[in-house]
C-alpha cells in the first residue's frame, strides 16, 4: 500500500535526506520548506518530490498546507516534523523575540502539524509521527537556552502524544542527533567546532542519511510495537 508522507524542513540538509530516504523506500513524500525558494525548486528538479510552501510556526498555514497535500497526493500516513531554526545566544543577550521564534518554529511547529494530521491518522488507524529532537534538548547547551528547550520539549511532546496515539494504530517517536554535517553545523566556528568532534567517541560527525535511515525504520509498516521512544544517533557523545 503505497503511504503519503510530509517532511517538514524537507528541502535542505537532515530534512532533505529525510524526504529522499523515504522516497526510496516507495513513500510519496511532500517537502514542506519555509524560504528558499531557490533550494526548493533545485530539489524538486532533481528528486521529483513535489516542495510545499509554509510556515510550520503559523497554525492556519499548517491547516491549510497539510489539506492541499492530502488533496495533491491523498491521504496522509507519515509526518516528519524536522524543521527547526537557531537564534543563539546566553540568557543575558537573547531577546525575547528570538526565544520565541524558535519555540514557536521548533516546538510549536510539532503541534500545529500533528493537530492537523493526527486526527485523520487515528480515524484510518494508521499512522506514524516522527519528530526530530537534539542531543541539545536531551543534555542542554551553553547559550543555546531556547533551541535546549525546544528539543526538549519536543521529547516530552513525543511521549504525551504516543499515548493517545497508541489504541489507534498511530506511532509517535523521537530521534535525537547529534553533531551532523549540515549547513547548520558548518556555521559554527572552526574552533568551537574542532572542540564539539573531540568529544565525539566515534570522532567524526555525522552524516544526514544516518538520521534519515532512521526516521525510514521507525516509519515502517512493521514498526506499530515502537512508540513514545527516543532513539539517539550521536556517535556515543551523549548516553542515557
Amino acid at each position: 500500500m503505497a503511504r503519503v508522507a510530509i517532511v517538514t524542513g524537507g528541502t535542505r540538509g537532515i530534512g532533505e535526506a529525510i524526504s529522499l530516504a523515504l522516497q526510496e523506500a516507495g513513500i510519496t513524500v511532500a517537502a514542506n520548506y519555509a524560504g528558499n525558494d531557490e533550494r526548493a525548486r533545485a530539489f524538486t528538479e532533481q528528486s521529483g518530490i513535489k516542495a510545499y510552501k509554509w510556515d510550520v510556526a503559523d497554525f492556519d498555514a499548517c491547516q491549510a498546507g497539510c489539506a492541499q497535500v492530502a488533496a495533491d497526493l491523498g491521504t496522509i500516513d507519515i509526518l516528519v516534523n524536522n524543521a527547526g531554526i537557531t537564534r543563539d545566544g546566553t540568557l543575558m543577550k537573547l531577546s525575547y523575540a528570538a526565544w520565541k521564534e524558535v519555540i514557536d518554529t521548533n516546538l510549536g511547529g510539532c503541534f500545529n502539524m500533528a493537530k492537523a494530521v493526527f486526527p485523520g491518522m487515528r480515524d484510518q488507524k494508521w499512522g506514524r509521527i516522527v519528530n526530530i529532537g537534539s542531543i541539545n534538548g536531551q543534555a542542554g547547551q551553553y547559550g543555546q537556552v531556547n533551541y535546549a528547550a525546544a528539543k526538549s520539549g519536543i521529547h516530552g511532546f513525543t511521549k504525551a502524544l504516543a499515548q493517545e496515539g497508541a489504541r489507534a494504530g498511530v506511532t509517535v517517536n523521537a530521534i535525537a542527533p547529534g553533531y551532523i554535517d549540515t549547513d547548520m553545523v558548518a556555521a559554527v566556528p572552526a574552533d568551537v567546532l574542532e572542540k564539539i568532534v573531540a568529544k565525539v567517541p566515534v570522532g567524526r560527525l555525522g552524516q544526514a542519511h544516518e538520521i534519515a535511515r532512521g526516521v525510514v525504520f521507525l516509519c515502517g509498516e512493521d514498526g506499530g510495537f515502537i512508540t513514545g521512544s527516543t532513539l539517539s544517533i550521536n556517535g556515543g557523545q551523549h548516553m542515557y
